[in-house]
């Protein structure tokens, strides 16, 4: 498989408007401008958002002029594109400092060396209302109340708000200011994406292409997301990382090797053979969970997070160095929890208890209101603490 091949491939699930001919363009000598954008409105990037920094880095090591576009002014709308309601509105210092570490976490998979980063402020604050509402002329309303969610919000009577109508007019502005040949993005950017096609069309009569990559979904079997509580973050520690991805079901191991890693794709159909050859799922599931720490941290991180689960959860054993968690008398089992970092808030908490993740004393808790007791409590598959009553 060659490397255009690969890149029209491995983790795409859409081109449009055709896959050939964007291969004929990208055998051609022609250096394109391709761009990847995203609005910095959180700090944290997860297993899936690595799916499109993949094929972007793709793209750079073919010599492509490459863009990662800092949605700084599109930001202060937010894209609503997978949402149920409005985003909150961030300052332009928020939206910094959340890049500042976006990129620290990026660079775990993509070379900055290699790649222009823009910010979209640059080009948007300088447009006036009368280029606006050109802009505007080249689109349709309709278009965007029909969309899933959108439709979805009308119906229920929820607010949408004016300015999220102009979301996709900006991004496509982007798209047509840098001039850009191909735009990387997920599934769920497609209609945003194809409005920069639109306007390269229209306003430069020029073709254009998008790349939608395939969206990543997490232990549960649905789309990877903070909302779901099912993702693996780039910042987990690895022997975290690690039981998280052992906690996949085996019907979506040759899906991470294609997607959440750099294996070239002859090893992951040699996996796929022996998967098929009944070979135990559970040996290939931590060959790939090995893989994703060795990748986003090192070798040796990755042979720890191993031997350490294989200690505590093929074996059961208590880690030596479990911690001690100071707790109230008077605290719950799901106060204990938020107490000590294991969940973000108390509803996070209560939906691990009812899916049977948390067990006290070689006890699984069904009550988040139950009182804490001293002992040796267990978060999921992997995560320890020894709870002292104050």
């Amino acid at each position: 498989m060659t490397g255009i091949d690969e890149l029209l491939t491995r983790g795409v699930a859409n081109i449009i408007p055709d896959k050939e001919e964007l291969k004929k363009l990208l055998e051609s000598d022609k250096k394109l401008n391709v761009y990847f954008g995203i609005d910095p409105t959180s700090t944290k990037i997860h297993l899936g958002h690595t799916v499109p920094l993949r094929t972007l880095s793709r793209l750079a090591n073919l010599g492509h002029n490459v863009t990662f576009l800092i949605g700084d002014f599109t930001a202060l709308i937010g894209d609503t594109s997978d949402k149920e309601s409005e985003r909150p509105v961030l300052t332009s210092d928020e939206i910094e400092n959340n890049f500042k570490d976006y990129k620290r976490q990026a660079e775990k998979i993509l070379d900055f060396s290699k790649v222009n980063i823009k910010y979209n402020s640059e080009w948007l604050k300088k447009l006036g209302f009368e280029d606006i509402i050109k802009l505007s002329h080249h689109f349709s309303g309709n278009d965007f109340a029909g969309r899933e969610l959108v439709k979805k919000r009308f119906t229920e009577g929820k607010r949408v708000g004016l300015h999220e109508f102009l979301y996709p007019v900006m991004q496509g502005y982007d798209s047509y200011f840098m001039d850009t040949d191909i735009q990387v993005g997920g599934t769920d950017q497609t209609f945003n994406m194809q409005a920069g096609r639109t306007l390269q069309k229209d306003l430069r009569q020029k073709e254009s292409f998008v790349l939608a990559t395939t969206l990543l979904v997490g232990s549960d079997g649905k789309k990877m997301s903070k909302t779901q509580g099912n993702v693996i973050w780039l910042d987990d520690e690895p022997k975290d990382m690690y039981a998280k991805v052992m906690a996949i079901s085996d019907d979506l191991i040759i899906n991470y090797f294609t997607l959440a890693t750099d294996m070239p794709m002859s090893e992951v159909e040699k996996t796929k053979n022996e998967l098929e050859s009944d070979a135990n799922p559970i040996n290939v599931k931590k060959k790939l969970a090995h893989q994703i720490v060795k990748e986003l941290h090192d070798e040796g991180a990755a042979d720890s997070a191993q031997k350490e689960f294989e200690k505590t959860v093929q074996n059961k054993e208590v880690p030596a160095d479990v911690i001690e968690l100071p707790i109230e008398d008077n605290f719950t089992v799901a106060e204990t929890l938020v107490t000590g970092d294991f969940v973000g808030s108390n509803s996070e908490a209560k939906r691990l208890i009812e899916q049977g993740g948390v067990i006290l004393n070689d006890k699984k808790i069904t009550n988040s209101d139950a009182k804490i007791e001293s002992g040796i409590l267990r978060v999921g598959k992997n995560r320890f603490a020894k709870i002292v009553i104050k």
